[in-house]
């Protein structure tokens, strides 16, 4: 399966990878300006891949043809994610990891991020993925199924880290989803921690920061 992606490379050899899922209607390019933002300096070896979703009609969105990991049919949290587009979309995620092992990346140098929509693909994945990642992030995001986790678990993934962060005043995806999704991971024995910033639906500077400090501890 080919992904069409924008990839950033590093100034030295790749040896590690973040593929970063962005949100509704959105794109890879969306993301890609927060690279040179974590100022990781010139000799680190992370490729940056930020892929772009499939072309999609969104039903609440009355129809409208954007870039969409999957169709959103309702806003009841329960209601939210049409799992048959998130099951698709799973395909292309495991598909960008297994690019990159490919290409001579270990999966426990490989961490799965994204952003509302792209977010609830990176749990989704990670937690039904038999690769070992070397972490998960998962940006102003929920779980398809609400307060639970998803079916058929694997295990590779149980011990590693999640880093879940949310907007105190994000109207688009409530924070008490975000808990949700946090108190279902820790009930089930993850490694999730939560943290919250001063913002809507968006990317704080001290959140930025933060992310930067947890690559590295990650690499």
């Amino acid at each position: 399966m080919t992904i069409d992606a924008v990839v950033i490379e590093p100034p030295a050899e790749a040896n590690a990878a973040v593929i970063w899922l962005h949100g509704l209607g959105d794109s890879g390019d969306g993301f890609a300006p927060i690279v040179p933002a974590f100022n990781l300096g010139g000799a680190h070896g992370i490729r940056f891949v930020f892929p772009n979703a499939p072309e999609q009609a969104v039903t609440i969105n009355n129809g409208y043809i954007m870039r969409s990991w999957y169709d959103i049919k309702s806003m009841n949290l329960l209601e939210r994610a049409d799992l048959a587009g998130v099951l698709e979309s799973e395909k292309r995620v495991r598909a960008l990891i297994e690019d990159q092992i490919a290409k001579g990346i270990p999966s426990e140098r490989i961490i799965l991020a994204g952003f509302s929509q792209g977010g609830v693909m990176t749990l989704f994945t990670a937690l039904r993925l038999e690769y070992k990642l070397a972490g998960v992030l998962a940006l102003s995001c929920y779980l398809p199924g609400g307060d639970k986790l998803p079916d058929s678990l694997h295990e590779a993934n149980k011990e590693t880290p999640i880093l879940q962060m949310h907007g105190e005043q994000d109207d688009v995806v409530p924070k008490s989803a975000g808990l949700l999704a946090n108190h279902a991971l820790v009930q089930g024995g993850y490694r999730s921690s939560w943290l919250t910033y001063p913002m809507g639906h968006s990317v704080h500077p001290e959140q930025i920061v933060a992310i930067r400090n947890w690559l590295m501890t990650r690499f």
